[in-house]
């Protein structure tokens, strides 16, 4: 008999023991906080491996020695003192003793302060965008495994749903403080090698943190169940040593340099109608498939089919205008910022003429800039034109790009009325600030100050300029004087002061935030 209850413990201690190298184990991961987590889990295993082994030891060593078959006969006891106190006292230490250390823990976790580089995370039906603050570098992250790959027709890669265009590059041994937050639906980002799993909701901001201990390429997912390709929207860190970092944020700066230089060529080329179906569709395919299929047929009752439909084969305008500014109240995102104006151009043209649209439309990279700045009318009644017409490359046009905050003269600014800034500021304040602010200028302190009754909002307006065109060191506060144009700013900046009951009075024009600093 003690050779069977021998061999009973060894199996209860055996998968305890061997859990740490089993392979579905949690890893230990590459951060301070995923080693934590890591031994808290083992550390909560044992414990609970140790009650389950004291219960079913002593319900087995009863059920041997106090059979009746040995002639046992049951005790009857009531209402025991001992007992009663003996079965909470002790339930009441052994969650002390788990508490401890998971306290311990999360409070760890809590803890973004002091942070060398801060990353604004944004999810959206189905990629993530990141911003870096006080870097001005920012990009959208898109799954990069093939189509032809997720449909069958090719074997599937080690990565498959785990590779992305861009992924995030993080350096090592700095603490990096993530801002979460959605445009549309809840998300989750989660990367499991830094034990870092936080939703990101729209119209709030959730904090999280990591200092990467190891050089290399991490994996994760959306932990959030947020459509129907939910599965499709991985993510991909890529650690760099700090010197290697350093170097990659300046190879950015000079790309965005160079992408702006390509963009301002771009408006003075005509492509030919394949160049820009053949590009049109490389864009729809990575971008817009998802939800309106390669087909063009959209899933019915959940994204509209562009196959035929009045979009895609009625006025150009109101084709453009939903693919830069996206559609309220849908799941149609606003392309401005994630495309090219060569990249929309193409994009528009090829849903116009796919599928059998055969709308006979050439958008031009000039066409989307003209919509961008406001000239709709020349934007549109050049697209009247059909492709035949295309074949012949007209003269450059001058850009119609709107100068600079800090190179443009002050008196070329036109004059908007009071209701006009406020139009324009609410849709600025929406789509740029409302994430920390909030819609309702209440912020979320401490982290995100509230902008109602705020000393900014209404007290002198030279800071109230200041702060938005440069931001403030030190917090989350981007500088947005090379992100919005004058008008822009000076449209946000007087609904700030004048939304939210702040009632200030104050109007601002473009004039006057280009004038400052100057």
């Amino acid at each position: 008999m003690k050779q069977w209850l021998y061999c009973l413990l060894a199996v209860l201690f055996a998968p305890p023991l061997a859990a740490e190298n089993m392979r579905f184990n949690m890893t230990q991961g590459v951060t301070e906080i995923s080693g934590k987590v890591y031994h808290l889990h083992m550390t909560i295993l044992y414990i609970c491996c140790a009650i389950g082994l004291v219960v079913f030891g002593v319900m087995i060593y009863a059920m041997i020695n106090h059979r009746k078959s040995k002639g046992a006969v049951a005790s009857h006891f009531h209402e025991s003192t001992k007992v009663e106190i003996a079965w909470t006292i002790i339930p009441f230490l052994i969650l002390i003793m788990m508490a401890i250390p998971a306290t311990k823990t999360l409070i760890a976790m809590e803890d973004p302060t002091n942070a060398d580089l801060t990353v604004k995370v944004t999810g959206s039906q189905w990629k993530w965008h990141y911003s870096y603050f006080d870097q001005d570098i920012e990009f959208y992250s898109i799954l990069a495994t093939p189509r032809a790959q997720i449909e069958g027709a090719e074997a599937k890669g080690e990565h498959y749903l785990l590779e992305v265009d861009k992924p995030l590059v993080l350096p090592i041994h700095r603490k990096i403080r993530f801002l979460m937050t959605s445009e549309d639906v809840i998300h989750s980002w989660w990367v499991p090698a830094f034990a870092v799993k936080k939703d990101a909701n729209p119209g709030f901001i959730n904090e999280a943190w990591t200092r990467i201990d190891e050089p290399g390429i991490y994996r994760g997912q959306c932990a959030e169940l947020c459509g129907k390709d939910h599965g499709f929207m991985p993510i991909v860190v890529k650690a760099l040593p700090e010197a290697e970092f350093d170097s990659w944020v300046a190879d950015q700066k000079q790309a965005a340099g160079a992408a702006a230089a390509a963009a301002q060529a771009a408006l003075s080329q005509t492509l030919s109608m394949d160049e820009l179906m053949a590009q049109g569709e490389q864009v729809y395919l990575a971008r817009c498939a998802a939800c309106h299929q390669p087909n063009g047929e959209g899933l019915q009752g959940v994204f509209p089919a562009l196959k035929g439909s009045p979009i895609a084969t009625g006025p150009v305008g109101a084709h453009l205008d939903i693919v830069l500014h996206g559609k309220s109240g849908t799941a149609m995102q606003a392309f401005a910022k994630q495309l090219t104006t060569q990249e929309m151009a193409a994009v528009v043209t090829y849903e116009r003429n796919a599928w059998g649209n055969n709308a006979g439309d050439t958008v031009q990279a000039k066409d989307v800039d003209a919509y961008l700045n406001g000239n709709a009318d020349t934007a549109t009644e050049s697209k009247a034109t059909p492709a035949a017409t295309t074949e012949s490359t007209p003269e450059p046009a001058a850009s119609s790009q709107p100068e600079s905050v800090a190179s443009a003269d002050p008196a070329s600014f036109p004059t908007l009325s009071h209701d006009e800034l406020m139009a324009e500021g609410e849709k600025v304040y929406a789509a740029t600030c409302a994430a920390c602010h909030q819609l309702t200028g209440t912020g979320m302190p401490p982290a995100f100050p509230a902008l109602a009754a705020s000393a900014i909002a209404t007290g002198p307006v030279e800071n109230h300029i200041d702060i938005v065109k440069h931001g403030k060191t030190g917090t989350a506060m981007q500088a947005f004087g090379t992100q919005l144009t004058a008008e822009q700013l000076a449209a946000v900046i007087t609904y700030e002061r004048n939304a939210w009951g702040n009632n200030t009075g104050d109007t601002v024009q473009a004039a006057d935030v280009a004038r400052q600093g100057q």
